[in-house]
């Protein structure tokens, strides 16, 4: 797991970890310097502290945009976190799942229904957020 900023290349298919200043956003790359993401209101790049009233919103967008655009200048990385847990869907699979969700506004929930939630969803067919377990482990 490198971090950079824009300059390794990820597959189709891969989960993308975005360093924020205090929590971590989470994308799919879809090829051609794309992501999709599920962005709450706040969740753009140079969001800094706003972002965190993310915490708040009950819905979020599905969004198609480029991978550099969303990292802004924050870190990223290639993070296929649960590939020891679970075999990957087939990416032509993942792909087609994930354009389909394009535009649509869903639930969200910083707890269960949140960004890293969405994209293990994709790639494993299983919704989990390391981070929110992390959370949850600290109280």
């Amino acid at each position: 797991m490198s971090s950079t900023k824009c300059n390794k290349k990820p597959e189709p298919g891969d989960l993308i970890q975005i360093f924020r200043s205090v929590y971590q956003h989470w994308a799919i790359y879809v090829g051609e310097g794309y992501v999709i993401h599920l962005a709450p209101p706040s969740e753009y790049a140079q969001a800094g502290a706003s972002s965190l009233m993310s915490v708040l919103c009950d819905k979020a967008i599905v969004k198609k945009e480029e991978l550099c655009e969303v990292v802004g200048n924050d870190e990223y990385s290639i993070n296929n976190l649960l590939d020891k847990e679970y075999e990957p869907r087939p990416i032509q699979d993942v792909l087609r799942d994930a354009h389909s969700r394009l535009g649509k506004e869903l639930s969200y929930s910083i707890f269960n229904k949140n960004c890293e939630h969405f994209v293990t969803e994709l790639r494993y067919g299983k919704p989990q957020s390391r981070q929110v377990r992390l959370v949850g482990m600290l109280r």
